[in-house]
């Protein structure tokens, strides 16, 4: 597991003061060697079905742009795309000047699941746990990256893409768009976590009801169990005002309007709040409030006397 031990060589420093911070974002590998899993020969094999490309983008602002890229196939994932994604990952979790991350498809649809070739190919239940595995690593990793994440939904979010939107802090949908989880229409159940992440995002009887009735999740039904947080109309080309994309991050940035280190801090004590014992949360509450405390924001702000503003 080279990649475990490079992050944990990489949070090393920060483990001292944030040391619960730091094991919970350790446990984002779940897997390892003593599950049967070998993440290098899961890459090996998923990197023999190429296709499509994941595009990362980090822009000056601190907010990135990750783009599902394979329209050929609806921006299914190709095996080669599920390594392309772990990698973006872990160039986001070394991005010390992170704030927010943006994740859409590209040509109008967000993203339809497994590409079938891949699937077919590696189809015997050895393999199907494997790559089970290294996706719920990959996008563990993603939800606990210290940023706040949207996924931008238009057109159609279907089996492992509505498990992708259950891996951001928040989901935009536009409109016409639909999130379905299919899997069931597949003889499956989700495996990407998108199963685990959804009853915590919707509750576990709204949960229930989408996987188990694969129900289309339209925006107006998004909104109403909290699978959405806000509805995008989808720009007309004669309106002039900005795509999608520059209105999902207009909405995005009433949440990263600031400094990094308080955007990131944000971040920390809202997943340590929602993934750790209420004793080992309040320590790292505590932790994370000193890495603030009497920075050049919490400073700036004293002097200014913008508490209340």
């Amino acid at each position: 597991m080279v990649l475990c031990a490079v992050r944990r060589l990489l949070l090393k420093s920060s483990s001292s003061s944030c040391g619960a911070w730091a094991r919970l974002l350790q446990r984002g590998c779940a897997y390892s060697s003593v599950h049967g899993f070998d993440q290098g020969e899961i890459r090996e094999k998923l990197q023999a079905f190429p296709g499509g490309s994941i595009d990362l983008l980090k822009q000056e602002s601190g907010i990135a742009v990750l783009t599902i890229n394979y329209p050929s196939r609806m921006n299914a994932f190709s095996g080669s795309m599920m390594v392309d994604l772990e990698e973006r990952v872990h160039q986001l979790e070394s991005w010390i000047d992170c704030k927010g991350l943006i994740v859409q498809g590209a040509s109008g649809t967000f993203c339809s699941g497994s590409d079938l070739n891949a699937v077919r190919a590696i189809s015997n239940p050895q393999d199907g746990m494997k790559m089970c595995m290294f996706m719920q690593n990959a996008l563990t990793r993603l939800l606990r990256l210290p940023l706040i994440s949207v996924a931008l939904v238009e057109g159609r979010a279907l089996g492992g893409g509505a498990e992708l939107t259950t891996a951001c802090d928040f989901r935009l949908m536009a409109s016409g768009s639909v999130i379905q989880f299919v899997h069931k229409h597949m003889g499956l159940v989700p495996g990407w976590g998108g199963a685990a992440r959804l009853v915590r995002i919707v509750g576990s009887q709204n949960a229930l009801k989408l996987l188990g009735g694969a129900l289309k999740v339209d925006p107006e039904l998004g909104l109403q169990i909290g699978l959405a947080d806000g509805v995008l109309e989808v720009p007309q080309a004669e309106e002039g005002a900005g795509t999608l994309l520059q209105r999902a991050e207009n909405w995005l940035s009433h949440y990263t309007h600031g400094a990094a280190p308080v955007i990131q801090a944000v971040k920390k004590v809202v997943l340590s709040g929602r993934e750790l014992p209420l004793a080992e949360a309040l320590r790292t509450e505590k932790d994370v409030f000193g890495t603030v405390w009497g920075g050049p924001a919490n400073l700036q702000a004293l002097a200014s006397k913008s508490k209340h503003r």
